[in-house]
């Protein structure tokens, strides 16, 4: 109730433009993440050292893996509790380790392929995106759909990795197109939903900079993905 009153405080014209100024924040911060990703990996990539030790040690690369969760799951549960400055950290950390493991797509796939998929997720992100913050349409079903899908590509991502067998060249195309349909539709609604829970009134608090920063990570995490998604259905292999 406490919160109606509080946005019943601001005209339509102020809750507009503080929501332009919070969104603007949240894709700075998510475009900073990604830049730092970009640059890790390709440093990494750059370095044949540095890739092999990488490449060459499965505790290494899956601890990684492990410490990237641990650092998404930490900062999603802790969120409230943290201070500005380590919920930021945090973040940067992630988008720094995902750079290293993201470093091997270099060697996987050619770099027009790389270039390729990533403008390609640029226009479709932007696209999705802003359908999600214009649109006046509930975007909860679709988004209650997609993460039905995405525990279904989470599922049988794990059962291939028990037997490969499954992930045939048509299962693996299918695979990467329900990964692209997924994180589409998570991209808009995504964004829907950041917008609607913004807390009007609290700009430039310390719990306006943690509700930016989570809103940046969750749209990183849709833009990577579908990054990835896009990749292995179009890229062309070394």
């Amino acid at each position: 109730m406490e919160s109606y009153r509080s946005i019943n405080r601001f005209s339509a014209q102020e809750i507009a433009e503080e929501n332009a100024r919070y969104m603007s924040g949240v894709y700075k911060w998510m475009t900073f993440g990604l830049m730092l990703t970009a640059f890790v990996a390709y440093f990494v990539a750059s370095s044949d050292e540095i890739l092999n030790t990488v490449m060459s040690s499965k505790l290494i690369f899956y601890g990684l893996i492990i410490a990237q969760l641990g650092s998404v799951i930490y900062l999603s549960a802790r969120i409230k509790k943290l201070s500005p400055m380590v919920a930021t950290g945090i973040y940067l950390l992630y988008a720094g380790l995902t750079g290293i493991t993201f470093s091997v797509i270099f060697v996987i796939y050619t770099n027009e392929s790389i270039m390729s998929a990533f403008l390609l997720t640029g226009i479709s992100f932007a696209g999705l995106s802003a359908f999600g913050y214009v649109t006046k349409r509930d975007l909860g079903p679709v988004g209650t759909f997609c993460h039905m899908g995405l525990w279904g590509l989470i599922g049988f991502g794990i059962l291939s990795w028990f037997f490969p067998s499954m992930m045939s060249t048509e299962a693996s195309k299918i695979y990467s197109l329900v990964g692209i349909i997924v994180f589409a539709g998570l991209t808009a609604y995504d964004t829907q939903k950041i917008k609607e829970t913004n807390i009007i009134g609290n700009e430039g608090s310390a719990e306006d900079h943690k509700e930016t920063i989570m809103g940046a990570l969750t749209l990183y995490l849709d833009f990577i993905n579908l990054f990835l998604f896009i990749l292995r259905l179009m890229g062309n292999r070394k």
